[in-house]
């Protein structure tokens, strides 16, 4: 399953734990349970995803044609996975929007990777992509398990369907490709990594999908999946991390742009979705700095960092930012692009070894 030493069970969602915590405590039990019940859902997911590792997981067919090999499926609110069949490979769209959406996402992700970087599928080797859809009832998380995506439809209050935003379907599939290459802890600064990388991804992905170069995009994570009344544009910013949301019952977005602002907390393991705020910053920074296609230079270099095999499963910013360093010299020279992801990291703090 990885090319570094054994398969670790990640279960990783778009919703941080810290923004259900909060939710939870909410005085309204419109918004209260809706949280609790996610939360408690995500627990026993987790705790399947650790079985699943022990036990194995069923094998897949693939075949490398450079073609995707997508199926969504229909929980009907329920939590079995991966539930009813509604549209395969080559299906004409349906009634259903939500379905029509999770097709369209995995395509834009199959397509980036294989487009931009000659990769097919998250694997490498053709994997089909199987998502489920209408998951339990008021569900407000995303994830990838191992094996497969699954989107909430949101409490309607908080959270809106999850197949909205198509950097969310983007993110927990480049989980997928972490899975299968670097396979980086999922704790401390090797999690926030593990977290970042997939908010790069998918950012590239919404880019490459809308056209859009460095300049042009947003650089938000999640933008559409927040309801009305919040007070916020989305889950996370690249831009400008710690600016995504300031509300009255999810409070303020936590995440630092730097490391003056690292966060040191035993919570969600180890501030994963938090501390992301640094390498996410720094790769907005060499992305905007070089301009143009953010996927094509920047991203590439990352890419070349995330799949090269020199990337260990407990590496610190410092080991991954230093690999970037290598990676830009070798693969552009000494020109722009090294000379971008050096001061990248060097305006977010992190020192290269």
């Amino acid at each position: 399953m990885t090319t570094h030493g054994g398969f670790e069970p990640v279960f990783c969602t778009i919703v941080p734990p810290h923004v259900l915590d909060k939710l939870a405590q909410a005085e309204d039990p419109s918004l209260a349970g809706p949280a609790r019940r996610t939360l408690q859902r995500d627990a026993f997911e987790r705790t399947q995803r650790r079985l699943t590792t022990v036990i194995g997981a069923s094998a897949v067919a693939a075949v490398a044609d450079g073609k995707p090999q997508r199926t969504i499926h229909d929980a009907r609110h329920g939590t079995d996975l991966p539930g009813h069949k509604v549209r395969g490979e080559g299906d004409k769209p349906g009634k259903d929007a939500t379905v029509n959406r999770a097709y369209a996402g995995l395509g834009a992700t199959f397509e980036l990777f294989l487009q931009a970087y000659q990769r097919d599928s998250i694997d490498g080797n053709g994997l089909p992509l199987n998502a489920t859809v209408h998951y339990d009832r008021d569900y407000n998380n995303a994830f990838w398990n191992g094996e497969q995506m699954v989107f909430g439809d949101g409490d309607g209050e908080i959270f809106l369907d999850f197949t909205i935003p198509i950097d969310v379907i983007g993110h927990e599939l480049a989980h997928g490709v972490t899975q299968y290459t670097a396979n980086l802890t999922y704790f401390g600064q090797p999690g926030a990594l593990n977290e970042s990388l997939s908010d790069v991804f998918g950012a590239l992905i919404k880019q490459y999908t809308l056209g859009q170069t460095a300049a042009e995009a947003d650089w938000l994570i999640g933008a559409g999946l927040l309801a009305p009344r919040v007070t916020g544009t989305a889950l996370r910013s690249m831009k400008e991390p710690g600016t995504a949301y300031d509300d009255d019952v999810l409070g303020k977005d936590p995440q630092p742009a730097t490391m003056d602002d690292f966060v040191r907390t035993g919570r969600d393991n180890g501030g994963v979705h938090i501390n992301s705020g640094i390498p996410n910053h720094a790769f907005y920074l060499a992305a905007t700095a070089l301009g143009g296609h953010a996927w094509e230079r920047a991203g590439q270099v990352w890419y070349d960092v995330l799949t090269g095999g020199e990337l260990r499963q407990q590496a610190m910013f410092a080991d991954f930012a230093t690999l970037t360093v290598k990676a830009a010299r070798e693969r552009f020279g000494d020109g722009e692009e090294l000379d971008a992801v050096s001061k990248a990291w060097e305006q977010v703090g992190v020192r290269t070894l």
